[in-house]
């Protein structure tokens, strides 16, 4: 017995030791703050460390992950949870909400040709990559991604599709994702993320877009090669939200895992998420001052 217990710690050794290194801290604000570097598993309040979560990310089918887009240390983590995530067992896919479909032949060529030692020498243009997604933050994920046996898929709408929901708004199917405390938190947070200056009759379609954003993530995830994993902004990953409650109204609800990634101070329920993982945080800046000028 005593030889079987120390073979299994000499093997959770060495998968502990095989994980990459966590990256240092870059974003300025709350370094000293308590919460920092915390993972909290929501539904129990147990502390978990990077092995303890990264065990139970590993057993779900579909793992959503949340980030604030400006925080460098989220797109860090991101690309730490992908190759640790690949060290537990084999990744079935990567889902990325900052890739449309009219990209998708443009990144399964670019794939092709790395693979093949035939890399472009301009990644960007190969991908036809948006610049609202800044390359200085979501760069060192996708050039590895790229590398990956596994395929990277896109996860968002196309700027027409989007445009077609501005004109018709399309009448979303599904209890969970359509019940009216869901449309009234994202209304709200629709609301203050344009800081309070949309006109009143443009918030339908608005909630539309983020709507059939989640649904198309939701599709994309139930196609996808398992295990998938989808990088999202952090309110299309939330389960109260976001994506969890399109897969359920599409009956594919089970088998799925939440991750936050959030600045301390954050406040998230079990309602939310499966598990949130503490950052620092980026300075705050009053863009609706400027908006208002």
């Amino acid at each position: 017995m005593r030889i079987i217990l120390l073979l299994v710690a000499a093997l959770l050794s060495a998968c502990q030791a095989s994980l990459p290194a966590l990256p240092a801290w870059r974003s300025p604000e709350g370094l000293q703050h308590a919460e920092l570097g915390r993972i909290v598993e929501l539904r129990t309040g147990a502390q978990l460390t990077p092995e303890q979560l990264l065990e139970r990310l590993a057993a779900a089918p579909k793992v959503l992950v949340g980030e604030r887009h400006d925080n460098p240390d989220h797109h860090a983590l991101q690309l730490w949870l992908l190759r640790a995530l690949a060290a537990q067992r084999p990744q079935g896919s990567l889902l990325l909400e900052m890739l449309t479909p009219y990209q998708q032949a443009k990144v399964d060529q670019t794939r092709a040709a790395i693979a093949a030692g035939l890399a472009p020498q301009d990644i960007l243009g190969a991908l036809n990559w948006q610049s609202g997604w800044p390359w200085s933050l979501y760069g060192p994920l996708v050039q590895h991604a790229l590398r990956q046996p596994h395929p990277l898929l896109a996860a968002n709408l196309e700027r027409r599709e989007i445009m077609q929901i501005y004109t018709q708004v399309p009448q979303l199917q599904g209890q969970a994702s359509t019940a009216q405390p869901v449309r009234e938190a994202l209304l709200k947070q629709i609301r203050q993320s344009h800081c309070n200056l949309l006109p009143e009759s443009q918030l339908p379609a608005m909630l539309a877009v983020q709507q059939q954003r989640d649904r198309r993530m939701a599709e994309v995830l139930i196609a996808a090669p398992a295990p998938s994993l989808l990088f999202t902004g952090a309110f299309h990953a939330r389960r109260d939200l976001g994506v969890p409650l399109h897969l359920q109204d599409l009956g594919a609800g089970k088998g799925v895992q939440v991750l936050i990634l959030a600045e301390v101070g954050s406040q998230l329920s079990a309602e939310s998420a499966d598990f949130v993982w503490y950052t620092p945080a980026q300075l705050e800046q009053d863009h609706c001052a400027q908006l208002r000028r």
